[in-house]
């Protein structure tokens, strides 16, 4: 089992930027994939951005250059620092740990509102 404890949501302008953190804890020892996916109303949860513990980076094409993920293996923790944030950023993003294949572990977060708005 592993429990996902997401922070740093909120209401910020067009333009500003928030960072999320995701803390996680539990049985398995190394987490293969911790990452961030979005569910704005209407539409399908999406991936955002996701890191693998060999190093590899996955980004949304929506969100690159401005989106940055980092995870400290060392306390299982990701981040996702979010810049130039536009309304249509506006979600709930969720913190995901899942394992290598899709018959792994996947586990989520409860969520964290984010809102662009002027």
């Amino acid at each position: 089992q592993v429990q996902l404890v997401e922070s740093g949501g909120g209401l910020v302008q067009p333009g500003g930027s928030l960072r999320l953190s995701c803390a996680a804890s539990g049985s398995i020892f190394s987490i293969y994939a911790l990452g961030w996916y979005r569910q704005a109303p209407g539409n399908q949860r999406e991936l955002v951005a996701d890191s693998t513990s060999g190093g590899s980076v996955n980004y949304a094409e929506s969100v690159k250059g401005r989106f940055t993920i980092s995870r400290d293996d060392a306390t299982d923790t990701v981040y996702l620092q979010m810049n130039s944030l536009k309304p249509e950023d506006t979600a709930v993003y969720y913190c995901n740990a899942r394992g290598p294949t899709s018959k792994s572990y996947d586990y989520w977060g409860q969520g964290t509102q984010v809102t662009v708005s002027s």
